[in-house]
């Protein structure tokens, strides 16, 4: 560049510049929206080139202008979008570590923590964490340091739209990856995240959390009751990855707990029935139970079917925990058909598995009930009175 130009360009800046200080809110929105049309995509040494070298000036007196108006929130999407013209251009570390020095992370954890701010300006600002986050180990410990686990994972469980908990759920895994200092604190408030009441985020915590154990190399043992309790859910896609994760599980310490917890699933004790456990009227208790009760044993029996199809050794484990039993009992429960036709295929591939457990099964369900089952498990619920039922119990 000649240096007529040179000085012509450093020029036009300064004027930008001054023009933005002297601007009201009207005036800089108006100069931003030109600044998105005109430079989104560009890399560092593009946007210096725009900027005559100065292109620092501009972002430092975005981001201030976003930390003075945020909780005003009329122009936080904007300011939002042209900050993030800077921190995702290619060799972009000099922006990031401004961006950083003052206090623009910070400020995006508080916009995530406000309950005011939209649900499109927390997409945007856990975007803009996201790519600072990928930018290295040294900005996820950043992250970290400022209390950005636990803020993202709340802003996770009290939205209400994909986008945002889809952005969250990215943030997440990637603070776990490449950062060993806070790998474990990522995972530990992943666990405690499936105990939230949103279907979406509970699906996509339970995706993070099987990429996340991958990394592990042993399972924290409080992720076992959570991840049963998942098995109640009334949404299939969250019972899928509650069932993929429990199979993940079985390479791990805490397969011993997951599996006991399956079978005893498999007939659910309510609070009747351990206090009085040989009445008459626990009978009928025991083949009552709330809807999720059933959800949960159909997908306990289900869960147990895919284990034994993929190790063997695991399908002994789970004969010495009395799963025959169980499962029979389950088969019996005709107040919820799924319960009984999950239960009469694990039990049927448990039989096949372990042909010297058929002769005790055929006693107990008599030789039609048996015949029909061996002939097609998935149908025998509709070949059994109340009486078969009630003798499986």
């Amino acid at each position: 560049m000649s240096a007529h130009k040179e000085s012509s360009n450093i020029g036009r800046v300064l004027s930008f510049l001054r023009e933005w200080d002297r601007g009201g809110s009207s005036v800089r929105c108006r100069m931003v929206n030109s600044f998105l049309g005109k430079n989104t995509g560009k890399s560092l040494y593009e946007l210096e080139l725009e900027f005559a070298d100065v292109a620092s000036l501009f972002l430092a007196r975005l981001t201030t202008w976003m930390r003075l108006t945020y909780m005003q929130g009329t122009f936080l999407g904007l300011q939002l979008k042209a900050i993030g013209i800077f921190l995702s251009a290619s060799c972009h570390d000099q922006y990031l570590m401004e961006f950083l020095d003052d206090g623009g992370v910070l400020t995006l954890l508080v916009i995530l923590s406000q309950s005011e701010t939209n649900e499109d300006d927390k997409a945007e600002a856990l975007h803009l964490l996201l790519t600072i986050s990928n930018a290295g180990r040294k900005y996820k410990e950043f992250i970290c340091e400022k209390h950005g686990v636990k803020i993202v994972a709340e802003c996770m469980t009290m939205s209400n739209t994909n986008h945002t908990q889809e952005t969250g759920r990215a943030l997440m895994e990637s603070l776990s990856y490449g950062n060993p200092t806070y790998q474990d604190q990522v995972y530990k408030s992943l666990i405690d995240l499936m105990s939230c009441t949103s279907p979406k985020a509970q699906q996509l915590v339970l995706q993070t959390l099987r990429a996340v154990q991958l990394k592990q190399k042993t399972a924290h043992h409080s992720i076992g009751k959570p991840l049963l309790n998942m098995l109640r859910s009334p949404h299939i896609e969250v019972q899928t990855e509650a069932i993929n994760l429990i199979l993940d599980l079985r390479h791990y310490n805490v397969r011993g707990l997951l599996l006991s917890g399956l079978v005893t699933l498999l007939r659910p004790i309510r609070k009747e029935e351990e206090q009085h456990p040989k009445t008459q009227e626990t009978e009928r208790i025991e083949i009552t139970g709330s809807l999720p009760e059933f959800l949960q044993q159909a997908a306990a029996a289900k869960t147990i079917r895919l284990v034994a199809e993929k190790d063997k050794e695991l399908s002994e484990e789970l004969l010495h925990l009395g799963v025959i039993q169980q499962l029979l009992h389950a088969m019996g429960n005709r107040k919820h058909t799924d319960s009984q036709i999950q239960a009469s295929l694990a039990l049927k591939h448990l039989v096949h598995l372990f042909p010297e457990i058929q002769k005790h099964i055929e006693g107990v369900m008599e030789s039609t009930l048996f015949a029909a089952f061996i002939s097609k498990a998935d149908t025998l619920y509709m070949n059994m009175d109340e009486r078969q039922a009630e003798s499986l119990l």
